[in-house]
């Protein structure tokens, strides 16, 4: 993964595909895949235990330590964390009881919010209101700090204020102003717990040094609330990214805030906030009340020895078989019902003091600043590029196409207009938008392309906001690549059509047609890898040559039995010219995709129109650059457009070594002339 501290940033500009007869949008399609472990969920609870809270499923922290430790044997163990944090804490409560802090008093932690949804409108379904995010936070600072006149606060002896507050991010990744809710098209309706933590998580983290990272989502297993990562031990070295790229609390968007400050779509009786609570409180250094066995322990002297989790609202006293003669099942850290729940106890306070100044990205979170506002203009428009969730590049027909676009208002005026540009070399085209937008608040723009816009690397900006001129730079433009709907002139002759499949390559298969509809190549079922892991080769690349010798409107369609694509597991398609320039490749599909292309024949003097080629494709360790001078320089990008690397093409070649396993977009410059090229690493 990337190096944390310098690297991972959020950056929806130049979110780059590459499609032939339609414009470059990335059309992220996650799936739903449920055949291995790869990225299944969590192992589910026990009927007795579920039947405690309804059917529903609590927390998945414990099972989510498990599978962090499994894929990592360097992650701490229980015994070694609580090895390592129990002297820490021990000085935590002494400082406590001496009337010193380690904390330098109240914590204000930063918190960003992904909001992962499909498509839907704002405030349907998963794409919830800001209204329901800031409920939670609401909900969070009222249990932690122990509001008086609040359901947070408790009259018990040994009930503390945490002395930790939170707060909405005001400053995103990039030094721009946010509200600290990032919404995130993915397109899939529901996720798996490891498609979370292996897909959604590594593509939308901000810097967890910097921002608690809290995820609100639609979860494939619906009786699931939530889980959270536990702290890490700095004494313990992790791998690079590692669980750095995972870090933060998960919640369903049914569980994500209270229904005490509005009408939101969330399920009684945990419809108030205290799922997040609960997490927050793992993410802090917190385990269960119950130690996770019969008659455990939480490593906190003032709570008492619990013989299981509870569940419902019980009644005082609550004796147990363990020797305690009332439980406290009001503690945040049990499983009862949120309107039940009030208390955090002072050696709770002391674990969560000892977390914050020892533990990796906790400590750091203490002395960040990103919820402390930037000066603010009255005109300030952001842009985004928003996901595709439809294939398109399915036909040769030349038309208008439209650009979905994500408008926010990041200014103290309403925002009523904007003058959008969108610009390919010199062909330039413009949208006004109009309506009325108060701050923080955006819109979905469809923006309209004519058919003469030609191919290229398209540049979206902002020209004015409200009849000025946009007054801040930084966060008013993106670049992507579009490709026009006209005839594309490529060479006719040899094609090298490669396809990658994933381990299940009975459920494919494809076809080329020509413009008369007759199948010219064809493909499929393959044979399946069976009982693969996550580190299972692929199976060898399939490579064909098509001799297309007639111009012409080409089709090619790839299928998936099971409606899971393939490229969740590095899997792809291409088909490159003779030259190495690729015709059209894939992007992430459901059950079906169609790539076409109108093949023209270049003449001799068309030939320079060929710009760079990378290789191989997969890369490694080395990305070798052809036809580039000394002066090249290149960008990396992910699949969702985040920059994760930058720099001077040397020796025609780039490093990519660090990177992690997956789909890139290089940007290749070399004096007058830019291209992007997809890669996988591997």
């Amino acid at each position: 993964m990337l190096n944390i501290n310098n690297k991972m940033r959020r950056i929806f500009t130049s979110v780059l595909s590459f499609s032939f007869v339609a414009m470059g949008l990335i059309t992220t399609h996650a799936q739903k895949i449920e055949k291995t472990n790869i990225s299944g969920d969590f192992p589910k609870k026990s009927s007795q235990e579920l039947a405690k809270s309804n059917g529903f499923d609590r927390c998945s922290f414990v099972e989510y330590e498990e599978y962090l430790q499994k894929k990592d044997p360097k992650r701490m163990t229980t015994d070694q964390f609580e090895a390592w944090i129990a002297p820490l804490v021990e000085k935590a409560r002494q400082e406590r009881l001496a009337n010193k802090s380690t904390s330098g008093g109240i914590v204000t932690i930063p918190v960003v919010v992904h909001v992962i949804h499909s498509g839907e409108a704002y405030g349907v379904g998963a794409n919830i209101t800001d209204e329901q995010v800031q409920s939670q936070i609401t909900v969070m600072n009222q249990d932690f700090r122990r509001m008086v006149g609040t359901p947070g606060y408790n009259t018990n002896a040994v009930g503390a204020d945490i002395m930790i507050q939170f707060a909405l991010a005001k400053v995103d990744v990039n030094g721009n102003p946010t509200n600290g809710i990032d919404r995130v098209n993915l397109c899939y309706p529901n996720w798996s717990t490891g498609n979370i933590n292996g897909y959604v998580k590594p593509l939308t983290i901000w810097d967890p040094t910097q921002y608690m990272n809290m995820w609100s989502v639609n979860f494939s297993n619906a009786g699931l609330l939530g889980y959270a990562q536990f702290p890490s031990n700095s004494g313990i070295p992790m791998p690079a990214g590692g669980a750095a790229n995972t870090d933060g609390v998960v919640a369903n968007y049914t569980t994500f805030g209270s229904t005490d400050f509005g009408a939101f779509p969330m399920n009684a009786p945990y419809d108030k906030g205290r799922t997040m609570t609960h997490e927050v409180g793992h993410f802090l250094g917190l385990r269960h009340i119950w130690g996770d066995t019969t008659c455990g322990t939480d490593y906190c002297a003032d709570t008492p020895v619990h013989e299981d989790s509870n569940g419902g609202c019980p009644s005082h006293p609550k004796a147990n078989n363990c020797g305690s003669t009332d439980e406290m099942f009001e503690n945040y850290m049990d499983y009862t019902f949120d309107a039940c729940m009030n208390i955090f106890t002072q050696n709770q306070k002391d674990r969560i003091t000892a977390v914050m100044n020892n533990s990796p990205r906790r400590v750091e979170l203490k002395t960040s600043t990103k919820d402390i506002a930037i000066p603010l203009f009255a005109n300030d428009a952001e842009i985004k590029l928003e996901n595709v969730c439809t294939t398109d590049n399915s036909t040769c027909t030349p038309s208008a196409r439209t650009l979905k676009i994500s408008l926010y208002n990041r200014g103290t005026s309403n925002l009523t207009s904007a003058v959008i540009s969108f610009t390919v070399g010199t062909s330039t085209e413009t949208y006004t938008y109009s309506g009325n937008l108060a701050s923080n608040k955006y819109a979905i723009v469809n923006l309209p392309i004519s058919a003469a816009m030609p191919s290229g690397s398209m540049t979206v900006s902002i020209t004015t906001a409200n009849g000025v001129a946009d007054q801040r730079a930084s966060n008013n433009s993106f670049t992507t690549s579009y490709v026009s709907p006209g005839p594309a002139a490529i060479n006719n002759g040899a094609f090298t059509f490669t396809l990658q499949n994933d381990y299940w390559g009975s459920e494919v298969t494809w076809n080329l047609k020509n413009s008369a509809g007759n199948i010219l190549y064809q493909g499929g079922p393959y044979t399946d890898v069976l009982n693969p892991t996550t580190s299972t080769p692929l199976p060898t690349p399939i490579v064909e040559t098509f001799n297309l010798s007639a111009a012409g409107c080409y089709t090619f369609t790839i299928n998936d039995t099971e409606g899971d694509g393939m490229y969740n597991y590095g899997g792809y398609y291409n088909l490159k010219n003779s030259s190495g320039v690729t015709v059209f490749e894939g992007s992430p599909f459901g059950v079906t995709q169609t790539r076409a292309v109108n093949l023209t024949v270049l003449g001799t003097s068309d030939t320079s129109l060929q710009k760079f080629a990378v290789y191989p494709n997969p890369a490694t360790d080395i990305l070798n650059i052809t036809k580039v001078s000394g002066k090249a320089k290149f960008e990396i990008h992910n699949a969702v457009g985040q920059l994760v690397k930058a720099g001077d093409i040397k020796n025609n070649q780039v490093r990519v070594a660090e990177l992690v396993k997956g789909t890139y977009i290089i940007t290749v410059k070399d004096n007058d002339l830019s291209e992007n090229i997809k890669f996988i690493k591997k």
